[in-house]
């Protein structure tokens, strides 16, 4: 029974925000998701969707006659570039480059990535951190417009040859192939260094109690361990490469995808966005395989 003359206290309505707090609380999911709801909504409408519309694209044509766009469904854009010697040309041009950067990347930043993550005191490797990530300061014009006056006729490097009877590239493929591998080598390093900082020292020196040689040591035990990260540093040199036009159009006359895409978006997008749709697809089909391989299980 209530004391005589004793009011009971009447519970105060919580307002809509205390129950959302206790909502959040209660659902720490809940927290995580609103968290990632703007950049993840930002991700599909900014970035997804504009692949989603250039794919589409893709399927349209142009009216010969009057050169309008033509939204109708059609495949003759794929065809033409599956037929087209020219444009299979340009595509086989651009792997065989992407490839061979991704490769010359491999074999320079493994060595340093192994100097600075198991070679290297404290403040030797903090400052070869530092020269790796230096380059990524400046400014990717910067450094292509730098390159380019190297390999100029009246270049530095022609300077420097010319006394000993021989001469630079100039500007061609080998140009390219020298630009990108330096553009892109901080990005194969890094993960390189991250993926080899993983690896336990006792297991090197357990290799080597055991009797095994360095090569042994690195082909058994490093090189194993130390895959997913290369595989992770090639999806990055792969792939900048492929979609590159910036270097190919200052370093050379030679024609890559990117050139390609570039030069068509303005008189035939349906042509260019379908010719964009190939680096994806070669992209797509270089992480299923390494994902076969294993690359990703440790990554």
């Amino acid at each position: 029974m209530e004391a005589a003359g004793v009011a009971t206290p009447v519970p105060r309505k919580r307002s809509a925000g205390h129950r959302l707090a206790d909502l959040f609380h209660a659902h720490p999911r809940l927290q995580v998701g609103a968290l990632l709801a703007g950049p993840v909504g930002w991700l599909v409408v900014g970035y997804l969707g504009s692949l989603a519309v250039l794919l589409i694209a893709a399927f349209w044509g142009v009216d010969p006659l009057s050169g309008e766009l033509s939204k109708n469904f059609t495949g003759e854009n794929f065809k033409t570039i599956a037929t087209d010697p020219v444009y299979r040309d340009v595509a086989w041009r651009t792997v065989r480059i992407a490839a061979l950067v991704t490769i010359t990347d491999v074999a320079l930043a493994f060595p340093i990535a192994f100097f600075m993550a198991k070679v290297a005191k404290p403040r030797a490797k903090a400052a070869l951190v530092v020269a790796v990530l230096m380059p990524l300061w400046s400014g990717y014009l910067v450094k292509v417009y730098a390159w380019r006056t190297i390999l100029s006729h009246d270049g530095v490097l022609n300077w420097a040859l010319n006394p000993i009877g021989l001469h630079g590239p100039s500007y061609g493929l080998t140009a390219i192939w020298l630009v990108m591998t330096y553009l892109w080598l901080p990005y194969m390093i890094i993960p390189i260094y991250a993926g080899l900082e993983r690896i336990p020292d006792s297991l090197m020196s357990a290799s080597e109690d055991l009797g095994a040689k360095p090569w042994t040591t690195f082909r058994r035990v490093v090189m194993p361990m130390a895959f997913p990260a290369v595989v992770a540093g090639s999806i990055f040199t792969f792939s900048l490469t492929l979609g590159d036009f910036i270097t190919p159009q200052l370093v050379s006359n030679t024609q890559l995808i990117g050139n390609v895409v570039f030069s068509n978006i303005t008189n035939n997008l349906p042509l260019a966005s379908a010719f964009a749709a190939v680096p994806i697809l070669v992209m797509v089909i270089y992480l299923l395989i390494a994902r076969r391989l294993g690359a990703f299980d440790h990554l």
